[in-house]
């Protein structure tokens, strides 16, 4: 009987823990405070691939090609979002005065960079690329049909603060990587 009644105990113990009496911090609107989204850096290939499936999903809807992921995009991407948090504000220029097109020459991209998305948010990556199709001039670098790469990344501070940067190129397609050669 002893036995049982440690058990019982025991397994109503671990239940009550599994339940959260704490209520959501709200602010001053009432709304509940949003919570910090804290990411894994083991996670990086995951959340690239989880964004470009998104991204596929909404060009197929859209009726542009899908695209692939991007080495040389990403590595361009990951350096602007790095710098992004260096000089604390989204924006397409490097704090060298770098613009996207100048970080995909820099890392060796054959393509020409057709845009580039950025945002700063404590949010997660499928929160940013929707609020990217909110308005129309992201959107129009997610969906642009002449794009054939993604490079997707993010750089998240301390504080829980994350830059993240979608860039999209034509693969090469057009441009002067395409060009004749003698």
């Amino acid at each position: 009987m002893k036995r049982r009644t440690l058990l019982l105990s025991s397994g109503a113990l671990a239940l009550s823990a599994c339940v959260s009496n704490t209520a959501p911090r709200l602010g001053p609107d009432g709304r509940p405070l949003p919570t910090i989204y804290r990411i894994n850096p083991d996670d990086t290939a995951r959340i690239q691939f989880r964004v470009l499936d998104s991204v596929n999903s909404l060009r197929a809807a859209a009726g542009a090609p899908a695209l692939r992921l991007n080495a040389e995009l990403n590595a361009a991407a990951a350096t602007h979002s790095r710098d992004m948090s260096v000089q604390n504000r989204p924006w397409h220029f490097g704090s060298d005065g770098s613009s996207p097109i100048d970080r995909a020459r820099r890392v060796g991209y054959p393509g020409t960079v057709l845009g580039e998305n950025i945002s700063e948010t404590y949010e997660s990556e499928l929160e940013t690329v929707a609020a990217w199709m909110q308005q129309p001039d992201t959107r129009d670098v997610i969906t642009d049909p002449g794009a054939r790469d993604l490079g997707f990344a993010f750089f998240q501070e301390p504080n829980g603060k994350i830059w993240w940067t979608m860039v999209t190129g034509d693969g090469g397609t057009s441009g002067p990587a395409n060009a004749p050669t003698g």
